[in-house]
């Protein structure tokens, strides 16, 4: 495994995978992928044969996950089911990886993205029904587009990213206001200029509707919440992140806003029998509903035509709609302090038919109580009749609260939920581990014990769940910082674990939770990146190189083996020449 001579970061690529051992599509394309942009900065004409491989194997992959996802949709469609199996996009991994090294290579294989999405569109589109909770999102090609320029926004790389979004930039939809949004964080003068063109283009569009200026409002007004309305008046809520203040417009493009935004609402109406409209009358009613106290704010002189408006379709709304209670009107405008969700409930009760309604309405404002660290929260879920539902609801609301605690970075709260909430043993060691990763620097001993308490919740997960293998090498990872002999314990564990256990990758971390009642389904999810063997793994090479070498190879399954031997690689080509040290023997 290694070489004679003299040591040299260049010469640890030895220690990388080789590729006709690597006998899964998906494994090879990311294992290729990932040598690839390790080698680049030593040998960049050895790397991009490499990154050409990894993509004629993301290729295959992704032509068979497309198929089954087309096959997915059309039995979720005829049963109703809202989520669908989210797979992985391994092209668009590939593309991320080279397009940060090579522009052009990069770009070659965007263009070849563009066109295996066209057709695989096109194949769908022949073979299911059209997906109506995605009418709002950008279509297939431009998704792609835009979900990797924002990959390489967060990696900082700000004019890439907007080489590859800009050509999809002119069409308004989620996927487009999100990026803006994201866009602004980074460089507001850009992000701004589109926005602009946007509205140009909104105001030009005959088919521009209510929705679009709902759309819109998003990036001015509510970042990274997109809302639209259907026919009937019924809203979709759209969280892409967490949610983040009105943004400090220019005072001209605010202005300009509201008035292409006035020039689309007061259009007159077509009769409702021609009517073709995304959101129809009732949609359009809701969506000045919604707008108005932004006029009535930032242009009051102009609200009473909207009233008009409003007044002239009131008899398409549904009775209940008009004034009634909807929190896709309030959500983002309202500030939620404004608002109280109780205020309403017993209404809602009484308009309830049936205990499963009451228990939906229960759990829908147990769950946005909780989101404001409410404790009133915890009363409506004692009201559910349904025990299964009682017990879900009350897992998600105590997930919920440990994520706002670790975003908070309240490392006391977040313990606290680890081990008194009724979460999941995963969970748990989510908790605990980044309770103990926000306490390592102020207070040692005590992260420890955290990270003590995680290993034993790791160990009751059962011997052949991956989740227990994922929970060991999140511990192992915390203790990379502060106590190396456990770390090198708890990693051997984490791989007698994961040998027992099929289909852990070692590169799948995330956790997650979900509900689901007669009128809502909520998901929730976060980053693990401490589940994954990399980070793991990179850290232990640099205490010892051999060791780590020797423990990567004991995996007995390709993909942890690989992930494994690419970090011990990764360590060292990191290094620069000073730091590196010959392994002991050499």
């Amino acid at each position: 495994m290694l070489l004679s001579g003299k040591w040299s970061p260049s010469r640890s690529c030895s220690l990388l995978p080789t590729t006709p051992a690597v006998r899964e599509q998906k494994l090879r394309a990311r294992v290729q992928a990932r040598v690839a942009d390790a080698l680049w900065e030593t040998d960049a004409e050895k790397a991009r044969p490499l990154f050409r491989r990894a993509w004629k194997a993301a290729e295959v992959e992704d032509t068979e996950s497309a198929r089954l996802s087309a096959e997915e949709f059309r039995k979720r469609t005829e049963t109703g089911a809202f989520f669908l199996t989210r797979r992985p996009d391994l092209r668009a991994e590939v593309l991320r990886l080279a397009a940060k090294r090579d522009r052009a290579l990069g770009e070659e294989f965007l263009v070849k993205l563009d066109e295996a999405i066209s057709r695989e569109a096109e194949e769908i589109a022949r073979n299911s029904r059209p997906n109506l909770n995605d009418q709002f999102a950008a279509p297939g090609a431009a998704a792609k587009r835009i979900a990797l320029a924002r990959r390489l926004l967060e990696d900082g790389d700000i004019e890439r990213a907007l080489q590859f979004a800009g050509p999809v930039l002119d069409q308004i939809n989620r996927d487009s206001i999100n990026f803006l949004s994201a866009l602004r964080e980074k460089n507001a003068r850009a992000a701004d200029l589109g926005f602009a063109s946007l509205l140009a283009r909104a105001e030009r569009d005959p088919a521009s509707d209510a929705n679009t200026i709902s759309g819109l409002s998003s990036y001015a007004f509510t970042p990274f919440l997109y809302i639209t309305f259907n026919t009937e008046g019924g809203g979709s809520q759209f969280r892409d992140r967490e949610p983040a203040p009105a943004p400090d417009l220019p005072s001209a493009i605010r202005a300009e806003f509201f008035r292409v935004a006035l020039r689309v609402l007061l259009r007159p109406l077509a009769p409702p029998d021609q009517d073709r409209t995304s959101s129809g009358r009732a949609g359009k009613y809701m969506v000045i509903r919604r707008l108005l106290p932004l006029f009535e704010q930032y242009m009051p002189e102009r609200a009473p035509e909207l009233r008009t408006q409003m007044a002239a379709m009131s008899g398409d709304v549904p009775e209940g709609m008009r004034g009634g209670e909807n929190r896709a009107i309030t959500n983002g405008i309202v500030p939620d302090a404004a608002t109280d969700p109780m205020d309403t409930i017993q209404e809602r009760l009484d308009r309830a038919r049936t205990s499963e309604g009451r228990d939906a309405i229960y759990a829908d404002i147990a769950v946005a109580l909780a989101r404001k660290g409410d404790p009133r929260a915890q009363d409506l879920v004692d009201k559910i009749e349904d025990s299964d539902l009682r017990k879900r609801v009350r897992s998600f609301i105590d997930f919920q609260t440990a994520q706002s605690a670790i975003s908070d970075k309240n490392a006391l709260e977040a313990a606290r939920i680890a081990k008194e909430g009724e979460i999941t043993s995963l969970q748990r060691v989510w908790a605990f581990t980044q309770a103990a990763r926000l306490l390592m620097a102020s207070d040692r001993s005590r992260a420890l014990e955290l990270l003590e308490d995680a290993g034993t919740e790791a160990r009751r997960i059962g011997s052949s769940d991956p989740d227990r293998a994922r929970a060991l090498v999140a511990v192992a990872t915390g203790l990379t910082q502060a106590d190396r002999v456990r770390a090198w314990e708890t990693i051997s564990e984490a791989v007698k674990a994961a040998n027992s256990a099929e289909g852990f990758t070692g590169d799948d971390g995330r956790v997650s939770a979900q509900i689901q009642t007669k009128s809502m389904v909520m998901a929730t999810s976060a980053n693990a990146e401490d589940f994954n063997l990399f980070g793991a793994f990179r850290a232990l090479a640099r205490d010892d190189f051999l060791r780590s070498v020797e423990t990567a190879k004991s995996f007995t399954s390709e993909a942890p083996r690989a992930t494994a031997t690419l970090a011990v690689a990764r360590s060292v080509l990191e290094k620069t020449p000073s730091d590196v040290q010959p392994p002991r023997g050499q």
